[in-house]
Formats: C-alpha cells, sequence, structure tokens
C-alpha cells in the first residue's frame, strides 16, 4: 500500500476529472492521500473530499495565502479544528509555512500566522504538515519556540544539517517529483543517505511533476499540461527504491510506516 503524503485534490485543475483521477490512484496501489488545506475558503472542501474518498486531511493557511487573509482567518481555523476534533480523518494543522522564494510576500506577516498556526496545532495536539522553501531555518526556530508533535516536512530542499534538525524534532521529510531528477543532486543524496525513518513521500498533485510530466515554460504557454497526480507516486517511488537499493514492497513498507508515525491518527 502507497500513501501519498501531500497532495492537493481540491484543486481546479482536477475539476475536470477527479473521480477519474482518484480511480488511476487506486488502481496504482495508492490507497491513502492526504489533503491539505491551503485557505480558509477550502476547509469544507478538503474534508468533504476526505469522507467521500475515505482519505485524510489537514487543516492549515498556506504562507503564500497569508496575503489575502487576516485575523477573522485564523479564527475561522480555530473555529473548524474545534468543530471537528473528534474527527478521525483530521490528522494535522497544514499546510503552514515559511516561504522565500517568491517575491513580494511580507516576512512578519508570515512569521505572524505560521507562529499562530504552530500555537493552534500545540492546543489540538495536532502534527503540522510544513511548507518549506528557502525557510528551513526560520521554520526550525519557529518550532522550537512552540513546541509541536512533529510531523512532515513537505517537498524537502534544505541542507543535511537542516534535514538532521526538523528529524531531531520530530519530523518526517517529504519526497517527490523532483527527486526523479538526475540533476536534483542534494535531494536524491539526501534520499540515499538519511535514516530510512525520515522518509515519506508525496505528489504535491498538480505541482511537482517528476521528470517524465515535465514541460518547459514554453510548451507550458503554447497548453501543455504538467499537470502530477496520485497514481504517479509508485513510479516516483521507483527512484528512491534505487537510490536505497529497496524493493518495491520495502519502499511502500518503510514509507507507508513513516507517514503513519508522523500524522498518528492515521493509524
Amino acid at each position: 500500500m502507497w500513501i501519498d503524503s501531500h497532495c492537493h485534490l481540491d484543486a481546479p485543475e482536477f475539476d475536470a476529472d477527479r473521480e477519474a483521477v482518484v480511480a488511476r490512484a487506486r488502481a496504482a496501489g495508492v490507497a491513502q492521500i492526504v489533503i491539505p488545506a491551503v485557505a480558509a475558503a477550502n476547509f469544507e472542501s478538503v474534508r468533504d473530499l476526505a469522507h467521500q474518498h475515505d482519505y485524510v486531511y489537514a487543516l492549515g493557511i498556506h504562507p503564500l495565502y497569508v496575503m489575502r487573509a487576516g485575523e477573522q482567518d485564523l479564527a475561522l481555523l480555530a473555529e473548524a479544528l474545534e468543530q471537528h476534533h473528534g474527527d478521525p480523518r483530521l490528522v494535522a494543522v497544514g499546510e503552514i509555512g515559511l516561504d522565500f522564494f517568491v517575491p513580494g510576500i511580507d516576512v512578519q506577516r508570515q512569521q505572524h500566522f505560521y507562529l499562530e498556526q504552530l500555537k493552534l496545532a500545540r492546543r489540538f495536539e495536532l502534527p503540522v504538515i510544513l511548507h518549506v522553501r528557502r525557510s528551513a531555518d526560520q521554520l526550525l526556530a519557529g518550532l522550537r519556540r512552540v513546541g509541536v508533535r512533529g510531523g512532515i516536512a513537505h517537498a524537502f530542499n534544505g541542507s543535511a544539517q537542516q534535514a538532521a534538525a526538523f528529524v531531531e524534532l520530530c519530523f518526517k521529510l517529504g519526497f517527490g517529483g523532483t527527486l526523479t531528477f538526475d540533476r536534483s543532486l542534494q535531494i536524491r543524496r539526501l534520499a540515499a543517505e538519511l535514516s530510512e525513518q525520515a522518509l515519506v513521500l508525496e505528489t504535491d498533485a498538480p505541482d511537482i511533476p517528476p521528470h517524465w510530466l515535465y514541460k518547459t515554460i514554453e510548451q507550458r504557454a503554447a497548453g501543455d499540461s504538467a499537470r502530477n497526480e496520485p497514481a504517479e507516486l509508485p513510479r516516483i517511488a521507483q527512484s528512491l527504491a534505487a537510490l536505497r537499493g529497496w524493493t518495491p514492497a520495502q519502499t511502500a513498507a518503510i514509507t507507508s510506516a513513516n507517514v503513519r508515525a508522523a500524522l498518528p491518527r492515521l493509524t
């Protein structure tokens, strides 16, 4: 059994064929999907999808959405966590974090939303799903300031030292489509060398396509789709298996156990 630890199944890219996407995932052996929210507006949609398809979900405000969010959105998150805390399909607070790659996003505002959401995760005793982009050290500082119950550092792309720091704080590290590119030397090195207990697999669908789906800017401008989907997870996993010398069955068993360890409600 494969677990996709990060898939935005509610994204508009799936509106035309969402049921077929789910069917392809199941046919590929992807038995469980974690669907994180990105804004208050999609709290109910991710919850509904999780219940409809026997998946699980997380609630949070993504750092790229904080510029259009306000204190009322944090209040809505607190209300939703309170209301659904008894729902076993609610497994984490997420997707939350910091993004210092996209220009023009207020750093202080990001930090405020990040810390406030960590406090909510601590209050409701939930792990977190972190967005990490050029922000690992600042994320770690927040985690040390506001202790939470671990979680997953999604699409991890930091250094070996930063990886070790996340692992020390009871986090698993997410690896996906980027792993399939030969030029992703640092990520592939980490995937090969980290403790096996640190690794989880994800697609981040419809984003972060593996190399066989990748399209250039020119191709995308011409209308070619680079949409990723959860059915690609087993093929993405082949890259991890090759790096580790694992069989597909070992890869599925190890990474699925790690997701369940990071998100205990999955058990």
